[in-house]
């Protein structure tokens, strides 16, 4: 049986009749990969804020790798093998790619080159970026490159905030494919993606958050049809 990575048990974030999230109640297995849906302002971003450790909860606790996820300490998160790649991307701008993914390591040298060239056959389009400054590369590059320095410290769990959000269809589909790779190879992934169709072929599970509640959660490609996640969406 698959042990869960995250469990996430009553989770609230502010006062129970006016909350920002919650409460709800999550669980990811290794290997496996859940997507959440939702308006703008449904909470997904601060779920993974939450998990992340860079929003403390007001009740309910999060469960990650057996121990409890304190609000304020990112830093402990990052070590016990979470990776987070917030909207927007995020890189060092004016460091270069291959700087970029270098920092976000600690292992010795040879490790830390070895992983980069993991990185590069997950992402070939970083291979003749390397030596560009961050600002420099196009929008799915720098999203690339912000999911590779996440991937850096070999994380067991993988969180993203809107990966695709103004890729083109093409390259939006790449970064879905080499997702689909990191979640072969074990890694847990929690996504929250306005493409439904898209998150739904990486996930098997999904959920739709609604006001801060899930008010749907079953088999993604169920939930990611357009008429079953309208209805979600109108739930309250």
């Amino acid at each position: 049986m698959t042990k869960d990575v995250l469990t996430i048990q009553k989770a609230r974030i502010g006062a129970t009749d006016t909350a920002l999230l919650g409460p709800l109640d999550l669980t990811l297995a290794s290997g496996e990969a859940l997507a959440l849906f939702g308006p703008n302002g449904a909470g997904k971003s601060t779920l993974l804020r939450a998990i992340m450790g860079l929003e403390a909860l007001d009740a309910g606790e999060i469960i990650f790798g057996g121990k409890q996820v304190k609000g304020g300490d990112p830093g402990r998160m990052a070590r016990a093998g979470a990776g987070y790649v917030p909207e927007g991307r995020r890189v060092f701008p004016g460091l270069t790619a291959r700087e970029n993914m270098l920092a976000a390591s600690d292992d010795p040298r040879a490790k830390r080159h070895a992983r980069l060239e993991e990185m590069l056959a997950l992402f070939p389009p970083l291979t003749g970026r390397l030596k560009s400054e961050a600002w420099r590369l196009s929008g799915g590059e720098q999203q690339m490159l912000a999911i590779a320095r996440a991937l850096m410290r070999r994380p067991k769990l993988l969180l993203l905030d809107e990966p695709s959000l103004g890729l083109a269809p093409n390259t939006a589909a790449g970064l879905f494919e080499a997702l689909t790779a990191v979640r072969q190879s074990g890694v847990a992934i929690l996504i929250a993606e306005q493409n439904a169709a898209a998150a739904s072929r990486l996930a098997s599970r999904a959920a739709v958050l609604v006001g801060g509640k899930i008010v749907a959660e079953g088999p993604a490609p169920e939930i990611a049809e357009p008429n079953s996640l309208a209805l979600s969406l109108i739930h309250i």
